[in-house]
């Protein structure tokens, strides 16, 4: 699956910037990157995500991330008590007399 986002990134970049735009320079390709980055993640809804931004899609899982660890009920409680240690005493020999 990890391959197919990046193969659909890829080709969105492609054919969205990479293909329209003659950069004049390192910088000016950094900015103009930049730019398209920043619409992708923040402004643009994305159908894989429900129609959400990448940036709302990744805020709501953090959020429900934070919940979920403040949730006491999803503590899970030890199966067994934990196993009590073996206290070993030293043989003593008994004479047969």
């Amino acid at each position: 699956m990890q391959k197919g986002i990046c193969e659909a990134f890829n080709s969105k970049m492609w054919d969205e910037l990479l293909n329209e735009t003659l950069f004049r320079g390192l910088d000016h390709a950094r900015a103009v990157v930049a730019d398209w980055l920043a619409d992708y993640n923040e402004d643009r809804p994305h159908s894989a995500l429900s129609y959400q931004t990448p940036a709302a899609f990744a805020a709501q899982l953090t959020a429900k991330g934070d919940r979920l660890h403040e949730m006491e009920t999803f503590r899970r409680s030890p199966i067994a008590p934990a196993a009590q240690l073996r206290q070993i005493q030293p043989r003593t020999t008994e004479s047969a007399g």
